[in-house]
C-alpha cells in the first residue's frame, strides 16, 4: 500500500502526516469494500489518489474557504485539508453512500473542528467560496455549470483533469472566451519527487 517513502508524507502533509497516512488505510479498506476505490488502485493510492489531489495546495490561497464539489472518497478535498490546516473545507457529495463514508472518515481523522460534509447537488447548494475543487468530474462545460455559481468574488475554480486537459481547454476557448473567463492549464506537484497533476484554474476575467 506504501509506494513512497515517509519522508515524502511528511514533507507534503506536515504534522498531519500520520493523519494522511490513517486516511490511505481508509481508503484501502472501506473505501475498496464499499466501491469508492478499486481494489486494483490500492498499491499506488499514495501517487495517484493522494498525492495528486494534494497538489493543488500551492494554487489556494491562505486562510481560504474551499468547496470540493463531487468529492466521492474525498478527493481532492480530504489530502488538500491535511496538507493546508489553514483551510475551511467543505466536501460536498449528493450521493449516500459517499457522504456517508466521508462523514465517518472526517470523524474518525478528527477533523470536524476544519471540513464539513455537505450532502447536495452543487446546483442546490448555497455558498460563496474562494476555492471550488473537483477531481475528474465532468467535461469542463458542465463542470463550470455547477461550479462557478459556487465561486466568491476574486475566487477560482480549481479542476484536477486528465493529461488531455489542454485539448479540452482549446475545444472550449470560444465559448470560454464568450464567457469571459480567464482560464489556465497548470502542471503541479504535491512534491519534487511526485507524478505531476494537470489542473484547470478558471476565473472571471
Amino acid at each position: 500500500m506504501t509506494d513512497v517513502g515517509p519522508e515524502v508524507v511528511e514533507a507534503v502533509f506536515g504534522t498531519d502526516a500520520a493523519l494522511a497516512e490513517r486516511y490511505v488505510e481508509i481508503l484501502a479498506t472501506t473505501g475498496v469494500d464499499w466501491g469508492l476505490i478499486g481494489p486494483r488502485e490500492t498499491d499506488r493510492l499514495w501517487e495517484r489518489h493522494v498525492l495528486n489531489s494534494a497538489a493543488v495546495a500551492d494554487l489556494v490561497p491562505g486562510d481560504a474557504d474551499v468547496v470540493d464539489v463531487g468529492s466521492g472518497a474525498g478527493l481532492p478535498g480530504l489530502p488538500l485539508a491535511l496538507a493546508r490546516p489553514d483551510l475551511r473545507v467543505t466536501l460536498l457529495e449528493p450521493l449516500l453512500r459517499r457522504a456517508t463514508f466521508l462523514t465517518q472518515t472526517v470523524e474518525d481523522l478528527g477533523l470536524g473542528g476544519r471540513v464539513e460534509v455537505v450532502r447536495g447537488r452543487a446546483e442546490d447548494h448555497r455558498g460563496a467560496y474562494d476555492v471550488v475543487t473537483s477531481r475528474a468530474l465532468a467535461p469542463l462545460p458542465r463542470l463550470l455549470e455547477w461550479c462557478l455559481p459556487l465561486t466568491a468574488p476574486g475566487g477560482a475554480v480549481l479542476a484536477v483533469k486528465g493529461r488531455s486537459a489542454a485539448e479540452e481547454v482549446e475545444q472550449e476557448s470560444a465559448v470560454l472566451a464568450r464567457r469571459r473567463l480567464r482560464v489556465d492549464v497548470l502542471s503541479v506537484q504535491a512534491h519534487a519527487t511526485s507524478e505531476p497533476t494537470t489542473v484547470v484554474r478558471v476565473r472571471r476575467a
